[in-house]
């Protein structure tokens, strides 16, 4: 009598082409995302380094302030806001700059994504707590 001898089948391993071709996809979206929040996320940063030089540089008036961020608005190439859209608030240490935006980026079709952005030169009090 023959035996018959049982053939194991080797399991495939990797990726098929519908998987492939899947997580491509996905990787293309996401790169399309970053590209278009990659610009306004450094803007922001720029805005942010923008309203700390201000308030140093800006003399002892908001109107001297919103001059001063304006003129870093221009060397920055800052588009999204202007001097008259910064809140400037009087504290018992001097001035305050605060400011809050939104951005619309259109993605496809009646899709976009909308981002809200702000920030503020005062100290949080969790901040302050750890200083002292």
């Amino acid at each position: 009598m023959r035996k018959y001898q049982q053939v194991s089948v080797k399991k495939s391993r990797g990726m098929s082409l519908v998987g492939l071709i899947f997580v491509l996809g996905i990787l293309a979206v996401l790169v399309l995302l970053a590209s278009k929040i990659a610009p306004t996320a450094i803007e922001y940063m720029s805005i942010k380094k923008a309203i700390q030089t201000a308030k140093l540089t800006g003399g002892g008036s908001a109107k001297d302030i919103q001059q001063a961020f304006n003129k870093q608005a221009d060397v920055g190439y800052i588009t999204s806001i202007s001097g008259r859209d910064l809140v400037i608030d009087k504290s018992e240490t001097g001035f305050e700059v605060s400011f809050f935006y939104t951005k619309k980026i259109p993605l496809f079709g009646p899709a976009s994504l909308l981002l809200e952005y702000q920030g503020t030169t005062a100290k949080t009090p969790t901040a302050q707590k750890k200083q002292e």
